[in-house]
C-alpha cells in the first residue's frame, strides 16, 4: 500500500498538534482497530537521511493516533526534510499511512533561540 501524501508546513519554533482518524471503510462507519497497534514517526533530513527528530505518537481506541511536534523540536528544523507515519501490528506487519515533505519557514520572534534549540536536539539525536 503507498502511504497518502500529506506535506506538513512548519512555522519554526510552533507547536503542532495533528489527529487522524482511521476508518476500515469508505463510508466511514467501522473504525480501525489500533487495540496492539505501534505508531511512530519520525521527521528526517531526507528519506532515509538523518534523524532530526521525532514526533510524539499516541493512540485513542479505537482508532484516532494523535501526533505532536514541540516547539522546541520544530525549533530545530531545518527548512527541508520529510516524514512518515508508521503503523506496527502485533502480527510484526508494518505499514506506513502517510508521509511527505517537510518545509519549514524560519520565525521571527524569539529565534536567537533557534541555534541553543538546534544544538541540543541535534546532539540528543546523533546518540
Amino acid at each position: 500500500m503507498t502511504p497518502g501524501n500529506m506535506p506538513l508546513n512548519i512555522y519554526r519554533g510552533d507547536t503542532y498538534h495533528w489527529r487522524f482518524t482511521l476508518w476500515a471503510d469508505a463510508n466511514k462507519t467501522e473504525p480501525t482497530d489500533l487495540t496492539g497497534v505501534t505508531v511512530k514517526s519520525e521527521i528526517r533530513e531526507k528519506p532515509s537521511g538523518t534523524l532530526i527528530t521525532p514526533m510524539e505518537c499516541t493512540i485513542e481506541l479505537p482508532n484516532i493516533i494523535h501526533l505532536t511536534l514541540s516547539a522546541d523540536a520544530s525549533g530545530a528544523l531545518p527548512g527541508k526534510g520529510a516524514w512518515d507515519l508508521q503503523l506496527t501490528y502485533d502480527s510484526g506487519d508494518v505499514v506506513t499511512i502517510l508521509a511527505g515533505d517537510v518545509v519549514v519557514t524560519p520565525d521571527v520572534t524569539d529565534s536567537t533561540r533557534v541555534a541553543s534549540r538546534k544544538s541540543s536536539l541535534l546532539g540528543a539525536g546523533a546518540r
